[in-house]
């Protein structure tokens, strides 16, 4: 018997095997495949005929594994048709390393066991409209909104919507933004609950993802907690999916094989059957278009939880306030600063710049340091001493000899959250301080430091975008954004929208158990429409307003952009190659084209970037024609394309 068999490589069609093994859709086997063998699926449709003439080889051997659901195949091959992806690169997204992991002793997944316990949390009126309107009873496919001030107890509700699909004997899987949130979550789940999650992450070891991985392929893990990776794990009875933050960028997945896990976990809840739940303090601009339509319900959390208030806001005018030399705290931010401390109360110090200094130059020779394989400047990173490049990884020590005479000066342009650090000690010299950023906060000994940040141990914190993510910390009741006018600058098409979540997720990091709270916002701009768009308490005026603006211009979510790449080592034969592909091109779609241009960093990973869009229709007929084009076209030596459907970050 002829079986199809989807291999977990680059081909975007499956291979024909010869088998006489009793072989259902779903089945996991071992095959040969040149010199090795490797595992695949049998897959729901046969490779299209071709001219080739291959000796067909035997399945060697059917996995004791639960078959991959029919459904989880068909979205994956419309994962691969929407994302213009090789199927055989969406199974092995599935896998764990191109394997499948068969039945282990039922011990292992002693730790997940899922006896829920009864639990003493009271919902208010609000929670308990909100999870009304959630339809918990309701088990088919839908998409529902929970929007709620930060603070205002969303977690409780979409827990409550868990158990309850839980304990009719479905599996469930939470979505979350940022590895760095999954201890704090976990715990809160645990009191919740009364039983530990499976957690998903590139950190957790392969044996864990050995035994999670078959868990849930068994039925035996009820629940998962991950990164946008877990959405591909191939559950046997899912029965809800929660996306937490669901306005968070990070659920983009930028590298490799380019989607938005928002989007996806939002199509494989519809192949499912199921509903999905999206949880926001201000939605995408994607999902307040779809709320506005009518296609996703919402439930609405306007207040608090135990009716805290919402923190204050203050704008301290620098150009009232003059800045000494090499300083970025005011004399006015200071007082307010010890007025908090004199409280007991915690404080933040906010700057999205990591590192010391984002630019490092020369006071002789005026040359500044920049990456040798990308267009941008190094960072540099005082307690490692050392200049980092953020996109590549390049390292560089403090050390170069002058053009003009003897070793270089450097003069450290503009701040990050290392320099700040440095200026808060000298101003605060006896409280504790902690910088919170992905450079911090990724390590193995991230949990004690947050521990003492909750218990208020840690009296100031100096931290990027990773704190406005989810932490829950009692005492924090001042924040302080140290320069709101960086968020003003780029070229990115969503960076009114970026701001407006961020902003809005900060300043609910404050005042979050009764206390007053005030955030202040640094600034040499006088007109503070800004300022008081980004923290006003109805954020649906701004994105009506930004819905306006983007219908006008033909832009997302009213079109779709689809980002091509074209990547080489030579800069004029690549500018020659996307003139020519794009002629190419636009004779076979319905779209337009537009560039080629320098992407806005030329030069990446040492490849020389040029970036086109393709706007066009939302239906896949467009994906499909770029498929085409890309099947038929063959790029020079050196040239390589990357291909990302409504790309989130434009660098």
């Amino acid at each position: 018997m002829k079986v199809p068999i989807l291999l977990p490589n680059i081909f975007n069609h499956p291979f024909t095997y010869e088998s006489n093994l009793d072989l259902k859709i779903g089945d996991y086997v071992v095959v040969p495949f040149g010199k090795s063998k490797i595992t695949g699926v049998v897959w729901d449709e046969f490779e299209k005929k071709n001219n080739r003439h291959f000796k067909i080889k035997n399945v060697l051997k059917k996995l004791d594994v639960v078959p991959l659901k029919k459904t989880t195949i068909k979205f994956l091959n419309w994962f691969s048709e929407y994302n213009i992806i090789p199927k055989g690169m969406a199974l092995k997204l599935v896998l764990l390393s191109s394997n499948a992991v068969e039945k282990i002793q039922k011990d292992a997944y002693k730790i997940f066991e899922s006896n829920i316990k009864t639990n003493a949390i009271e919902l208010s009126e609000e929670q308990k409209k909100s999870l009304r309107k959630m339809n918990v009873s309701n088990e088919k496919f839908r998409v529902h909104v929970l929007q709620g001030t930060t603070g205002s107890g969303k977690t409780m509700v979409y827990f409550e919507a868990l158990k309850a699909i839980t304990n009719k004997g479905f599996q469930g899987l939470i979505l979350l933004p940022e590895i760095g949130l999954t201890g704090q979550f976990e715990k809160k789940f645990k009191e919740f609950f009364g039983f530990t999650p499976a957690v998903w992450h590139s950190g957790i070891t392969k044996k864990k993802k050995e035994i999670i991985w078959s868990g849930i392929t068994n039925g035996e893990i009820k629940v998962v907690i991950g990164a946008r990776s877990s959405l591909f794990l191939p559950f046997k009875k899912l029965g809800i999916i929660i996306v937490d933050e669901e306005h968070d960028q990070s659920y983009k997945q930028d590298e490799g094989v380019t989607y938005n896990a928002r989007d996806m976990a939002i199509s494989r809840a519809s192949f499912e059957n199921i509903p999905i739940n999206l949880i926001t303090a201000v939605p995408s601009i994607e999902t307040y278009e779809n709320i506005k339509k009518g296609k996703f319900t919402i439930s609405k959390l306007e207040k608090r939880y135990k009716n805290a208030s919402l923190p204050n806001y203050e704008i301290i005018n620098l150009n009232e306030t003059k800045l000494e030399k090499q300083s970025w705290l005011s004399k006015k931010i200071i007082e307010k600063v010890n007025f908090h401390l004199d409280k007991n109360d915690q404080v933040l110090f906010f700057l999205n710049r990591r590192g010391f200094s984002p630019h490092v130059l020369c006071n002789k020779c005026f040359n500044s340091y920049s990456c040798p394989n990308c267009s941008i400047n190094l960072v540099y990173h005082k307690k490692k001493n050392n200049l980092l490049c953020h996109y590549c990884g390049f390292k560089s020590s403090l050390k170069r000899t002058c053009v003009k005479e003897g070793d270089c000066e450097f003069i450290f342009s503009g701040p990050g959250v290392e320099r700040i650090s440095e200026e808060v000690k000298k101003n605060f010299p006896s409280k504790k301080i902690e910088i919170f950023s992905s450079d911090t906060m990724n390590k193995k000994s991230s949990s004690d430091k947050l521990e003492k940040i909750i218990n208020n141990e840690v009296q100031i914190l100096v931290g990027t975008q990773l704190i406005s993510k989810g932490f829950h910390f009692p005492s924090l009741n001042c924040i302080v954004v140290v320069d709101i006018d960086l968020s003003s600058q780029g070229h990115d098409l969503r960076g009114a929208e970026k701001n407006l979540q961020l902003y809005h997720q900060l300043s609910g990091r404050a005042g979050r158990t009764g206390k007053p709270a005030t955030v202040y916002f640094q600034t040499y701009n006088t007109n503070t429409k800004m300022i008081s768009d980004l923290t006003n308490s109805n954020p649906d005026i701004f994105l009506d307003r930004e819905l306006d603006i983007r219908r006008q211009n033909n832009l997302p979510p009213f079109q779709r952009f689809i980002s091509l790449i074209l990547t080489g080592d030579n800069e004029a034969r690549l500018e020659k190659e996307a003139f020519y592909f794009k002629n190419f091109i636009e004779k076979k779609i319905k779209g337009r084209v537009l560039g080629p241009v320098s992407a806005p960093i030329f030069r990446l990973k040492k490849k020389f970037r040029i970036r086109m869009l393709i706007r066009g229709s939302k239906s896949l007929n467009l994906q499909n024609s770029i498929a085409k084009i890309i099947a038929n076209y063959k790029f020079s030596s050196g040239i390589k394309l990357s291909v990302d459907v409504d790309p989130i970050n434009f660098n």
